[in-house]
């Protein structure tokens, strides 16, 4: 089968993942759920994909690759940016990928756990491009060296995996909260992201 063909069914088999992970949870979707929401059939996604958790991690990379071109423009439309801008625009640039942040945080172990090893290397090269850009970012615009960019972006990085399960808050959580007596802070994802950079970037001007 042609390579074009190939990409076209394991786009569609991703894309119908991706609107299911919108309404159901990771545990209530497998196989024979997206292959109902294809035209080629569930059978057929064995063709391209294995298990379900090598369809979700196909989508976490998608999502890496798309901030990667987020990091690119900031990275390449801007020659100084002050560290207020530099925030927001890191901020924005993963308000988008809401599906990202889900994805980390709920479901990374298992994805990785039940994918083959090719296809956890490519999902790690466009992780390895997000690191790169954001490194280059910092260098670029808080000209600082290799090794301090390379502690702040592996800071920045496992930080965001806390962020979807800390503002996603249910009814059910807020009534333990309030049983709890908790002052829980509710804060919303743009809220913490830009709070948590401010953290990580420390003294940096």
């Amino acid at each position: 089968m042609e390579k074009r063909l190939v990409d076209e069914r394991k786009e569609e088999i991703i894309n119908a993942c991706e609107k299911l992970y919108q309404k159901l949870d990771f545990k209530d979707i497998n196989i024979k759920i997206i292959g109902d929401q294809i035209s080629v059939g569930r059978t057929s996604i064995y063709n391209y994909f294995q298990t379900k958790e090598e369809i979700f991690l196909a989508l976490l990379e998608r999502e890496y690759l798309k901030w990667n071109e987020d990091l690119t423009i900031i990275l390449q439309k801007n020659e100084k940016l002050a560290r207020e801008d530099f925030i927001n625009k890191i901020t924005d640039s993963l308000m988008k990928r809401r599906t990202l942040l889900k994805l980390i945080s709920m479901n990374m172990f298992e994805m990785e756990a039940n994918s083959r090893v090719e296809n956890i290397t490519t999902f790690k090269l466009a992780f390895k491009e997000s690191v790169s850009l954001l490194e280059q970012c910092l260098g670029k615009f808080f000209n600082i060296k290799d090794s301090e960019a390379e502690e702040i972006a592996f800071t920045f990085l496992p930080f965001l995996v806390g962020i979807y399960p800390y503002t996603s808050i249910t009814d059910k959580m807020k009534e333990a909260i309030h049983k709890a007596n908790f002052a829980y802070k509710f804060y919303t994802d743009k809220e913490l992201l830009k709070m948590g950079l401010e953290k990580i970037l420390g003294g940096i001007k």
